[in-house]
């Protein structure tokens, strides 16, 4: 990030510095061909490190928050169908990573989230499993775990039968790889480890992931479109939003409405016809006319 920023604003000191130098800025590295998921990153840094500029008395205003970055690409949201899934966990029993790949398709957990699992945070008794943190730097002596992206990402999950006896299975296998590396085992409690008990790299997982896919035949997709077809899955077999969005770790329904509001059209057949049988008019037998009998009242 400092290749791309000093050059162009680095002599500007910070009270000096204006929104259009910002601005121009972004429009500089991405006239150079620099990619826009990395101006946004800029910004995004920029504007955290001046608003804390502004709460510390150094500056009045932050010139960042007027500026106006790149809107990130639209990315096209892959999914599975459940025959695509069921081949892949078919593919996957010889894998050693079996167990992440059906957790990542039953709970909808984040890459990250699945990476910082640990044993301590799964309740066998109750079949549920908490995420409490995240994976942010698997490398070397610099791993570290952070919580989830929001307190909202901090959740419980209640795990099937299935799942529970595919997560004992993995285990056994799991201590047998802890026999095997001996001293080399590294604990971190961590359930998804590398061979030698450290975090898995996400560069790593994702060759694994793909090489999977091409032992299944199966169409590449991101690893994150797992999430995706989850939330997929869940929705069009009529488990309600606000669960599904409990399980995916999203502040409000809406936002999960909004993202795969658009999957779930067979959804909207059901509505239509739902609320056609509500408002449908009920045919209703003629009332016959009361008749009230003559009194004679001349008796």
């Amino acid at each position: 990030m400092h290749s791309y920023v000093i050059p162009f604003i680095g002599h500007v000191k910070v009270k000096d510095l204006r929104p259009d130098q910002i601005q121009g800025l972004y429009d500089h590295l991405l006239t150079r061909g620099v990619g826009t998921y990395t101006v946004i990153k800029i910004h995004t840094v920029l504007r955290s490190a001046l608003s804390q500029a502004v709460k510390t008395g150094m500056i009045g205003r932050n010139p960042a928050s007027v500026t106006k970055p790149p809107k990130a690409p639209f990315r096209e949201m892959k999914i599975y169908d459940e025959s695509q899934v069921n081949q892949m966990l078919v593919t996957s029993k010889s894998n050693r990573l079996d167990a992440l790949y059906h957790f990542a398709v039953t709970t909808g957990m984040r890459q990250m989230e699945l990476l910082g699992l640990k044993w301590t945070d799964l309740d066998w008794t109750n079949q549920t499993i908490k995420v409490e943190r995240q994976l942010v730097r698997p490398d070397g002596q610099g791993i570290q775990f952070a919580p989830p992206k929001t307190k909202f990402g901090r959740r419980i999950l209640t795990l099937g039968k299935r799942t529970i006896e595919v997560l004992k299975c993995h285990k056994k296998h799991q201590q047998s790889e802890v026999q095997s590396a001996g001293d080399r085992w590294i604990e971190h409690d961590l359930i998804f480890p590398n061979t030698l008990g450290k975090p898995i790299h996400p560069r790593n997982l994702l060759r694994d992931f793909y090489q999977l896919l091409r032992d299944a035949g199966l169409p590449r997709i991101r690893f994150h479109d797992l999430r995706h077809t989850s939330a997929s899955l869940m929705l069009n077999h009529g488990i309600p939003l606000i669960v599904v969005s409990r399980r995916l770790g999203h502040a409000k329904p809406s936002i999960t409405l909004d993202i795969y509001g658009h999957l779930i059209p067979g959804m909207q057949v059901e509505a239509a016809e739902i609320i056609d049988e509500l408002v449908t008019p009920v045919k209703l037998h003629p009332i016959a006319p009361e008749t009230n009998p003559r009194i004679n009242i001349e008796a």
